[in-house]
């Protein structure tokens, strides 16, 4: 073989190298509640891996203690974020929210429906609401879950990310008086928003919700896929739920067009799912292909 085509065939293989580098859309990663950009890296260099070249942002907002602050207050500084990075990749981009941040980016997507993610990865997060104290008690150490509803339902307890998504399935009628988010997130009560928060939800791609019943921190853990308790603590799943039923926010307009897929893991804690290079690189990375 002559030189020529030696140099040739480098030529070659180093422009399929960039091409491939380039088909893979930049990733937007959004942290759980108090953690930070840190808690993200193993995502962010698993992805650099597998996927050579692509673009990845870790927002470094609201980490720690300020993860606690009102959830609209983080919506409106992560989602201005996301637009910008929105403008420099045109070509769209692939959304992953872990946890709180999983509900974070539901709500940046319906906030802002000038977004251009394409697909949507919720990792574990409270998507319907939580009613479960277990990592409560690192911050709220005498709070049990029958009496929560005292303190997230007041106005003090509205001053706190998990006091939005606080969902009582025995004090529904408080939950609706007080809660400033997530009623209005999932367009329960209806407001000025209500039409684009659809929109904004609905020009999704893909929406993936990935959980387990070993979670252990999401209660029900079934709400990361928009399963919840009703009033006697039954499980009902994504279908039965009065918001597919009526498709208030888009979900059932998804799910009809073959965007929504629910996956499920048995023996993933809450939180190994960001973290488990095996999960990783087996079920998450290649979602992005």
């Amino acid at each position: 073989m002559s030189q020529f085509q030696t140099f040739l065939q480098k030529c070659i293989l180093v422009c399929l190298l960039l091409s491939l580098a380039h088909c893979y859309k930049p990733v937007v990663l959004i942290h759980g509640v108090m953690t930070g950009k840190l808690s993200m890296l193993p995502i962010a260099e698993r992805i650099a891996q597998l996927h050579p070249g692509t673009s990845i942002y870790i927002t470094d907002r609201f980490s720690g203690w300020s993860s606690l602050e009102p959830m609209w207050r983080q919506v409106e500084e992560m989602g201005a974020d996301l637009l910008a990075i929105s403008a420099d990749h045109p070509e769209g981009v692939n959304l992953i929210g872990y946890s709180q941040g999983g509900l974070l980016s539901r709500a940046i997507l319906e906030r802002y429906p000038e977004h251009n993610v394409h697909t949507f990865i919720s990792l574990s997060s409270p998507q319907f609401g939580q009613y479960g104290t277990k990592f409560l008690h690192l911050f709220f150490p005498d709070l049990t879950c029958h009496t929560a509803y005292e303190l997230f339902y007041s106005y003090v307890g509205q001053h706190t990310s998990v006091g939005n998504y606080w969902n009582d399935p025995h004090h529904q009628e408080l939950f609706f008086k007080y809660s400033q988010f997530l009623p209005y997130v999932n367009n329960q009560l209806v407001s000025n928003s209500s039409e684009s928060y659809k929109m904004g939800f609905t020009k999704l791609k893909k929406l993936i919700l990935v959980g387990g019943p070993d979670d252990g921190v999401i209660t029900p853990w079934q709400s990361s896929q928009f399963g919840y308790y009703d009033e006697k603590e039954k499980i009902y799943d994504m279908k039965q739920n009065p918001l597919y039923k009526n498709d208030s926010f888009g979900l059932r307009t998804l799910d009809e067009a073959g965007k929504v897929t629910l996956l499920s893991f048995s023996g993933m804690d809450h939180f190994d799912w960001h973290i488990n290079v095996s999960f990783i690189d087996q079920h998450l990375v290649p979602l992005l292909d």
